[in-house]
């Protein structure tokens, strides 16, 4: 090729629309990371707490700039991440893997511990969840359930009402990832039965606002669901063992009396949400044929059969050990048995098993997971949330009502970018003495559940909830291999909806809720004299 020719081809070259993102995010990322200035208050913010001291421990840097460096170094990847998740500029699986990638070229941790960040319960939760889903739905067992909730209800908003309050509801107690697992296949068979149906014979038109009014309707009314009770999440579990720390324990059902009431009603809010949404782009407005396919094929494969015994029996211990079994079991360790039940008892193939399972969406939480880790342990996110402590005290925001407010919205932020589990297990521990030095009654309950309750809802970044991973990761038209999701519809789509939520917890659960049930006499007062003995 002459010089000609390549500077002909250059000239007229011009950048896609994913590789112009993609331009962008490593812009982002080098401007962050190697050209702004370190803030002052990075530096003394990571001398205090000791992530300088931990550092050099490591080896990854040699003093308080060095550490700083690779704050700011962390801190570059957020956006960009967020930029190749939202977009999709650079396949999700792909950035999930950049994240433990980028950590050991830049050796952002030690080498050693990279890869834990990558493999440790919470992957291992997802896999088994992933695989839970494929035996559930290859034995058919998704259909029973789906007629046991919904085979009743006829027509378009009966269905989607119920839907939206019953997922809430039930995710407040099961596992909402699972839950999802079970569900996605059935609302697509149900959406497949309604164009089916409408067709009559002709060519198949799909109805992408109908699949999206769908799915997005149960992954947000699960997600809105994890602040009923504690066994929603890790993230109310570890809330309550910071509670115990300060010798102000909180039982379940003390818990579920200020959390299940904003239950309900945020499966309300997504309803009437969605409906506004989607509800004038909706080309389908029956669902009554797909649900009646369901019903059919149930029918059809008469009584409970074998697989359907064996499959119902490990959905039941698995659900108990998550329950139950507490730190002892972990969410892992149960998830795994999805993977080798259905083999040993030969209900789904292996090979099956895996052809199913959304690896992207699994590298994708993968990486989300690391850069959660790195966040935390390079001293970043500690950093975020100091930085956002002054604003609140300038706005004066440092106590009761205002401080709720500020640290609230503060949770729900940083749960998008990082799992909600971490997310609480890092702002708690700042908060929870906060809340007790105000001298305001009813801390450090007060605080620590507006915190808890706000990291439930991770709606607008794929990666804030698992739940939201295995929606876009099942979200698939089985006649096309096509997307009914893309990773950009969260960020369109659940924003407001976060907005929305937030509103709910502000206004009904911190005004209301908190109003009518009070705090137990004598919280400030114990909790004050652990703190000011050091015995936490």
């Amino acid at each position: 090729m002459s010089d000609w020719d390549f500077r002909t081809r250059c000239a007229k070259w011009r950048p896609s629309g994913n590789t112009a993102w993609i331009i962008v995010g490593v812009a982002i990322f080098v401007i962050v990371a190697f050209i702004l200035p370190k803030p002052a208050s990075m530096v003394s913010t990571l001398e205090e707490f000791g992530y300088v001291d931990k550092m050099v421990e490591w080896g990854i840097t040699d003093d308080a700039q060095g550490a700083a460096g690779k704050c700011m170094i962390v801190l570059g990847l957020v956006p960009m991440a967020v930029i190749f998740f939202a977009t999709g500029a650079v396949p999700i699986g792909v950035t999930g893997i950049l994240m433990p990638l980028l950590a050991y070229m830049f050796s952002l941790l030690p080498f050693e511990s990279v890869g834990k960040t990558f493999a440790g319960d919470a992957p291992m939760f997802m896999l088994g969840v992933f695989a839970l889903g494929a035996s559930v739905t290859e034995t058919g067992f998704h259909k029973r359930l789906a007629v046991w909730i919904l085979g009743w209800t006829k027509g378009f908003w009966g269905p989607m009402f119920v839907l939206c309050l019953s997922m809430s509801i039930i995710g407040s107690f099961l596992s909402a990832p699972a839950m999802c697992s079970f569900m996605i296949p059935v609302l697509m068979a149900v959406y497949m039965g309604c164009i089916a149906h409408e067709a009559q014979g002709g060519e198949v038109r799909h109805d992408p606002a109908l699949a999206k009014f769908l799915f997005f309707a149960l992954c947000f009314s699960l997600n809105v669901g994890g602040v009923g009770t504690p066994s929603a999440g890790g993230r109310n579990v570890i809330m309550m063992g910071l509670f115990s720390d300060y010798q102000v324990p909180i039982t379940y059902f003390e818990w579920m009396r200020y959390g299940l009431p904003l239950v309900p009603l945020g499966g309300l809010i997504v309803f009437g949400y969605m409906s506004l949404l989607f509800g004038r782009k909706i080309r389908v407005r029956n669902l009554t044929p797909g649900l009646a396919v369901i019903k059919e094929e149930t029918r059809r494969m008469g009584s409970m059969r074998y697989a359907d015994w064996v499959t119902a029996t490990m959905l039941l211990v698995i659900v108990s050990l998550w329950i139950l079994g507490g730190e002892a079991v972990g969410l892992g360790g149960p998830a795994l048995l999805a993977l080798v039940v259905p083999v040993l008892f030969r209900t789904v193939e292996w090979k099956r098993i895996l052809s199913i399972i959304s690896w992207d969406a699994w590298f994708m939480y993968c990486g989300a997971l690391t850069l959660g880790s790195l966040l935390r342990e390079s001293g970043a996110a500690m950093w975020l949330a100091s930085s956002f402590l002054d604003i609140l005290s300038n706005l004066k925001m440092d106590q009761g009502y205002g401080l709720w407010v500020g640290m609230s919205a503060f949770s729900g932020l940083v749960t998008n970018f990082m799992s909600d589990a971490a997310t609480v297990a890092l702002i708690g521990p700042i908060v929870v003495p906060m809340g007790i030095m105000t001298g305001n009654e009813g801390e450090p309950w007060a605080i620590g559940l507006a915190v808890a309750f706000a990291s439930s809802y991770a709606h607008f970044l794929v990666v804030g909830s698992p739940t939201n991973a295995l929606t876009y990761g099942l979200s698939i038209f089985p006649d096309s291999d096509k997307r009914a999701i893309e990773t950009i519809d969260f960020v369109k789509y659940g924003f407001l909806l976060w907005v929305l939520c937030m509103g709910l917890l502000w206004t009904v659960g911190l005004l209301g809720v908190y109003g009518v049930n009070g705090f137990p006499d004598g919280l400030l007062e114990t909790a004050r004299g652990v703190l000011e003995s050091g015995g936490q």
